[in-house]
C-alpha cells in the first residue's frame, strides 16, 4: 500500500513539473524569447542608475520575468512602486511567491500583456527583452508615456529614440543599458 501511494505521489509531482516546464515553453514559444534574469552586475547597474534618477512614483519591468530584478529596485527604492508585467504563468507566479516572502510591499507582479498594458500612469519602464519587442514598444512608450518619464533597457536599445546614456556594465559581456528620457517629439 505505501508503494502504491508513492509511486502515485511521484507521478503527480512528475505530471505538475512537465506541466510547468510546458507552460514555460510555450510562453516562451509564443513569446519569442525565454525568460532570463539579467545578471548581478547587470541588476546593481540598473539599480544604481534607478537611485541616480531619483525616481518616484511608478516603475513597470515590462517583461518581469523571474522578478530578480523589480525585486532588487524594491529593496533600495522605496519611493518607487514596482510593478512587474509577465505573460509566463511560471515565472510570474515564482516573482509574486518571492515578494511576499519578502513582504515587499512595494513590488507587485501581474500577469498581462506588455503590448496592451496602459503606460499613460507610469514614471519609469525597465526592460530586458528582444530588438523585435523594442521595435513594437518604442511607438507605445512614444504614445502613452508622460514628458520626463524614462526607459531603462538592457541590451537592446529603442529604435529611432536618442538614449540620454549608454552604460557599459562590468559583466564579461559588457553588457549595454540604454537610459532614455521622453522628451516632446516634433
Amino acid at each position: 500500500m505505501e508503494s502504491f501511494i508513492y509511486q502515485n505521489v511521484l507521478l503527480v509531482v512528475a505530471a505538475i513539473v512537465l506541466i510547468a516546464l510546458l507552460s514555460i515553453v510555450y510562453a516562451s514559444w509564443r513569446n519569442g524569447i525565454s525568460p532570463m534574469p539579467s545578471s548581478a552586475p547587470v541588476r546593481r547597474v540598473v539599480v544604481d542608475e534607478i537611485r541616480r534618477l531619483q525616481s518616484r512614483g511608478v516603475m513597470v519591468e515590462a517583461g518581469s520575468g523571474w522578478g530578480t530584478l523589480a525585486l532588487q529596485a524594491g529593496r533600495t527604492s522605496r519611493n518607487l512602486r514596482i510593478i512587474g508585467i509577465e505573460n509566463s504563468v511560471i515565472p510570474m507566479w515564482i516573482s509574486f511567491m518571492a515578494a511576499k516572502l519578502e513582504n515587499r510591499t512595494n513590488v507587485s507582479f501581474k500577469k498581462g500583456d506588455l503590448y496592451t498594458y496602459s503606460y499613460r500612469d507610469v514614471d519609469m519602464v525597465v526592460c530586458y527583452l528582444y530588438p523585435g519587442a523594442m521595435r513594437r514598444l518604442g511607438p507605445i512608450f512614444h504614445e502613452q508615456l508622460k514628458l520626463g518619464a524614462h526607459v531603462i533597457s538592457i541590451c537592446f536599445a529603442l529604435p529611432d529614440w536618442e538614449p540620454e546614456r549608454i552604460l557599459i556594465c562590468r559583466d564579461m559581456y559588457r553588457t549595454k543599458v540604454y537610459v532614455y528620457k521622453v522628451k516632446k517629439t516634433s
